[in-house]
């Protein structure tokens, strides 16, 4: 086992926003077993907010489970693969990387691009899934775990378990606390009346999703939030980038009393540590819910929330039997996620907001 105090890991885990939640809990675990350890992280830049608040340099706070983020915008990369900004950015990096002298490097992505990135480092020890997502990337890694956790977030868990020996269950993940972001959650609270007296209770609703098979229809997300208000609760509406019409289109079906949520990563996670209830499909925000220990109704269609539903709060999972695992983005909702109606979603709602209510 190694207990050496300045024993250095690197974390690849280069997005995206679900994906990295999922993550959390194995390198916080990983963490709190090993408080000495330098963990550093890879990732895309867009998602450094889930690692770290703006300006935080050091362990702390606004930066708990990481000691260094290294930025990998492999996106863009691939858009300019041969453009002279792409080749010094990966040099830089690869130098980064090896420079640091990791003893380990855990690949908690599995895809053929993270496991590039992770073999920069030029380390001994590259661990990753023996069966991971992408085939091609297995030959890269010299340790290759066999998991057999039903959730992604027990396979990571038993992937950092291989890191020093340990046996480590998931966590509960740490997010970073950023004193801007909080400081306008707490103005924006503040600024919005509660609808009735009847209850201050914020939910947040997301209707986007990163495919359109995974999509709840946005009429359906505005009748469920016009019941919502109805009942004396204070509706938010998240609108992630691009999707402005879905959230005009779910306060304008409550006629302007839900209120659209235009925030940074930083002021979601400040907003999300306060609401009482989240309701979303399988996306990043759902997954952020979860991380933060809040409630969630999850509607689900063709993925599986076995493996990649909420995990580690109170939550309810509507899904039809008719719905199957397909990861193929397709454009419209699947078929089974049509089933699922809005008095399906205000039901489970109810539910949980009565017991977060009674707790």
């Amino acid at each position: 086992m190694h207990t050496q105090s300045k024993f250095r890991l690197l974390v690849v885990r280069l997005g995206a926003m679900g994906d990295i939640l999922h993550a959390l809990p194995a390198v916080t675990a990983l963490r709190s077993a090993h408080p000495a350890w330098i963990i550093d992280w890879v990732v895309e830049p867009r998602w450094r907010a889930l690692l770290a608040a703006p300006g935080s340099a050091d362990r702390g706070p606004s930066q708990p489970v990481v000691d260094h983020l290294h930025f990998a915008p492999t996106k863009q990369w691939r858009r300019s693969p041969f453009s002279l900004r792409t080749i010094r950015e990966i040099k830089a990096l690869r130098s980064q990387l090896r420079a640091a002298g990791y003893d380990a490097v855990i690949d908690l992505q599995g895809s053929l691009r993270s496991a590039v990135v992770a073999k920069f480092a030029g380390c001994s020890r590259l661990i990753g899934e023996d069966q991971p997502r992408e085939t091609p990337a297995r030959w890269f890694f010299t340790e290759r775990i066999l998991t057999s956790g039903a959730h992604v977030i027990e396979q990571d868990a038993e992937l950092a378990s291989a890191v020093a020996g340990d046996v480590l269950a998931a966590a509960v993940p740490w997010l970073p606390v950023d004193p801007v972001a909080e400081i306008w959650c707490d103005a924006l609270l503040n600024s919005c009346a509660p609808l009735s007296t009847a209850s201050r209770a914020a939910v947040l609703i997301n209707p986007g999703a990163g495919w359109g098979a995974k999509r709840w229809p946005v009429e359906r997300y505005a009748t469920v939030a016009q019941g919502l208000v109805e009942r004396g609760f204070r509706v938010f509406v998240n609108a992630g980038p691009g999707e402005d019409s879905l959230a005009d289109a779910i306060v304008n079906g409550t006629r302007g009393s839900a209120t659209p949520l235009n925030a940074s990563l930083d002021q979601l996670i400040a907003f999300t540590r306060r609401i009482a209830l989240c309701i979303a499909g399988d996306t990043g925000p759902l997954h952020l819910a979860c991380a933060l220990g809040r409630p969630v109704v999850g509607i689900y269609g063709p993925t599986d929330p076995s493996r990649n539903g909420p995990f580690g709060t109170r939550f309810k999972v509507l899904r039809s039997p008719q719905s199957r695992r397909d990861h193929t983005r397709h454009a419209v909702p699947e078929a089974g996620l049509l089933t699922i109606r809005p008095e399906d979603v205000l039901a489970a709602a109810a539910d949980l907001l009565a017991q977060e209510n009674a707790s």
